[in-house]
């Protein structure tokens, strides 16, 4: 139900949600029913919806009787409302809500010229038109067809300099950046599954001054503002506002101010080698597409500038990388990080519940012939299980004197046994992919690497190094399985730590492991110097 406020009584405009095999014409009578018994409903329409989302609407709407659209007013914005299109149900807090952004973003005070602001995500255009009314320039970007071709008009009725563009945000973004077209300020109000990936990378790309967030969900915020500090883009204030008075829905308004990225963050370096936390959404060379990349965050940091990076990570994949601090010392640690003594062990979130133990053995192509093939093998042990679906630790290995960890190894043995990796887009399975972004906010593959194990190189001692799970990943555990699921996991030493350690040569450490200091005076690392167990007292350390 769609309420309408604007001269007189409220009415509403009411949308029926149905499967795509109810009959048209008996729903236009239904319709015209509906109009006839309840005065306040000016309008009827019929979406059509697939099952295959959990998005409450379809693509495909039908009016079935009565209006197609109508003026509604939010605090001093006038509007065309109609069948689907996104509104604030509190009005007074949506029209505070205008407020903040036309001071925040300085629309507020007089200024030279006319700012022209990108309003992303538009809806019904409420924001963006209350932005114009108080002297910016619009462009809108909305998916949403019929709201879309609503907000111009609803400007030119109120002869206000708005734009409109029928798009996903990210594509809008991308054709807006290769025109070279610049905004003073970009408003984001997405929905509850936050700015997907693509969009925040193009958004970054545009480099507007500020961004501001409109966020109605703290966890996809928190999640979002992660990418955009490592983008350029620091949160400078963040204002909450009840929207849903007696509900724990909460709205923020984040302002974003341009900055230089943060260099990496470092877990354990020494003369030679530099182990640093890698993000998701962030390849580890310069790639494509992306703003950024780890390496040139790596190359920031003191005495880094030549570093490369050892081995390769997908981009949705977070966790332990290693970089050579100089070309000289790359070979050296890709024998290490390839020998047998060595290991990197990640946490995964499958579909659908792994046996309790495994191995999979698939060969994998060598070079770029694919009639030369190398074995390859991934172990694996479930450790949980939530919402019908896996976590397991996953050791990925490969033949003697070849490369460790295969392009996309884990990923691909996973997929091979029905059992992908949750939010792998490549070999995932789509639906269940969809299913956890939307309501969980899984918006990346679910693969962190959580240490990584390695005889330095030159005789230098055994090496662990530890990246904590991240917290967005953190956050779909507990969201989907509760704040058991991730107790169990820290009972089990699963969640990795943010510490590293040299523990004595294998020859004299005992099993399993115990905690030692490192003692070089060339190495440093972040955090506390503890590291616990990996494993349970029923696994074997080496399983």
């Amino acid at each position: 139900v769609r309420e309408l406020h604007s001269s007189g009584e409220p009415r509403a405009l009411l949308t029926l949600v149905v499967g795509r095999g109810y009959d048209l014409g008996a729903l236009r009578a239904v319709g015209a029913s509906l109009l006839a018994e309840i005065p306040e409903v000016i309008g009827v329409a019929a979406n059509l919806h697939d099952g295959e989302t959990p998005q409450v609407l379809g693509n495909e709407t039908h009016v079935l009787a009565g209006a197609a659209e109508a003026e509604d007013r939010v605090g001093e914005s006038v509007h065309l409302a109609t069948f689907g299109s996104f509104v604030q149900a509190h009005r007074v807090q949506a029209a505070r809500i205008h407020e903040l952004l036309a001071s925040h973003l300085g629309l507020a005070r007089a200024a030279d010229g006319t700012p022209r602001v990108l309003d992303l995500y538009a809806g019904s255009g409420a924001i963006a038109l209350a932005l114009a009314a108080r002297g910016a320039e619009l462009t809108c970007v909305e998916a949403f067809g019929p709201a879309a071709a609503r907000i111009e008009k609803a400007a030119e009725a109120c002869e206000l300099p708005v734009r409109s563009i029928h798009s996903d945000v990210a594509s809008a973004l991308r054709v807006l950046q290769e025109k070279g077209e610049r905004f003073d300020a970009v408003v984001a109000n997405p929905p509850r599954r936050g700015i997907g990936p693509a969009a925040r990378e193009w958004l970054a790309r545009l480099g507007p001054p500020a961004i501001a967030y409109v966020s109605c969900d703290p966890d996809t915020l928190a999640r979002d503002l992660d990418h955009l500090a490592r983008l350029g883009y620091r949160c400078a204030s963040a204002q909450p506002l009840d929207m849903i008075p007696l509900s724990d829905e909460v709205e923020t308004v984040a302002i974003l101010r341009r900055g230089p990225a943060p260099p990496a963050h470092v877990l354990f370096q020494d003369e030679t080698a530099i182990f640093v936390e890698k993000s998701p959404h962030e390849p580890i060379a310069p790639k494509g597409d992306y703003a950024e990349s780890l390496l040139a965050r790596v190359r920031r940091l003191p005495n880094a500038a030549a570093a490369v990076p050892v081995h390769g990570m997908g981009v949705g994949t977070s966790g332990v990388a290693l970089f050579a601090r100089t070309p000289e010392h790359l070979e050296g640690w890709q024998r290490a990080l390839d020998a047998a003594e060595s290991r990197r062990v990640y946490l995964a979130a499958t579909r659908g519940v792994l046996p309790t133990k495994g191995s999979i053995t698939r060969d994998f192509s060598r070079g770029e012939s694919a009639d030369t093939t190398q074995p390859a093998r991934t172990k694996y042990r479930r450790l949980a299980v939530f919402a019908g679906h896996g976590v397991a630790r996953v050791m990925p290995e490969s033949a003697p004197g070849a490369r460790s960890d295969r392009t996309h190894q884990s990923r691909r043995h996973l997929a091979s046994i029905g059992h992908p990796i949750l939010g792998d887009e490549r070999f995932g399975h789509a639906p269940t992919n969809r299913h956890f972004e939307e309501k969980y906010g899984l918006d990346r593959t679910f693969l962190h690497c959580v240490r990584v194990e390695v005889e330095r190189p030159e005789g230098g001692g055994h090496l662990v190094v530890e990246s904590p799970l991240s917290g967005d990943l953190q956050t779909v555990l507990e969201r989907a399985g509760g704040p058991g699921t991730l107790r169990f996991l820290e009972q089990k030493n699963a969640l990795g730590r943010s510490n590293s350690s040299i523990p004595p040569p294998p020859s004299i450490r005992p099993t399993p492991i115990v905690t030692v200091r490192d003692s070089s005076p060339n190495s440093s690392s972040e955090g506390r110097l503890l590291r616990p167990d990996l494993v349970g007292d029923e696994d074997d350390p080496r399983d």
